[in-house]
């Protein structure tokens, strides 16, 4: 089984956002730092999700076990409903590549259990180029 790491973070909320995405897989280690442009933590969340959905879609991975410290994604993709309906579309889109999977499953950790894929994120958030300006 595939294990995929997952986290979203913001510098300010909105703010420079980043995902990160550590993967396990059959002895091999996967790491992503996205750069996600400015947005809030929940939104860097969700698109962290989205962000690693594709990335196994590509390897071709077709059994996948999920981890993530946010219990608003991890309850959102539980139930299949968000309240807040800005979350509805990014939760749609990770509902529908979910479900391309064989195997999908998904498990909320404390962020004490996700410091590769929080480091990752923060990581990402240095990477954004900045607002107005040239790099």
């Amino acid at each position: 089984m595939i294990e995929v790491y997952i986290d979203g973070a913001s510098a300010g909320n909105p703010g420079p956002s980043g995902a990160g995405v550590f993967i396990k897989a059959n002895g091999e280690v996967f790491s992503y730092s996205i750069p996600l442009g400015s947005m809030s933590n929940h939104e860097a969340e969700y698109h962290s999700f989205i962000k690693a959905l594709e990335i196994c879609h590509e390897k071709g991975f077709k059994t996948v076990s999920f981890r993530t410290d946010s219990e608003l994604v991890n309850r959102a993709v539980e139930k299949e409903f968000v309240k807040n309906q800005t979350y509805k579309p990014l939760l749609e889109k990770a509902l529908s590549l979910s479900s391309q999977f064989d195997l999908f499953f998904m498990k909320w950790i404390p962020s004490s259990m996700n410091k590769s894929a929080d480091e990752l994120a923060r990581k990402a958030i240095r990477s954004n180029k900045p607002e107005g300006g040239t790099q």
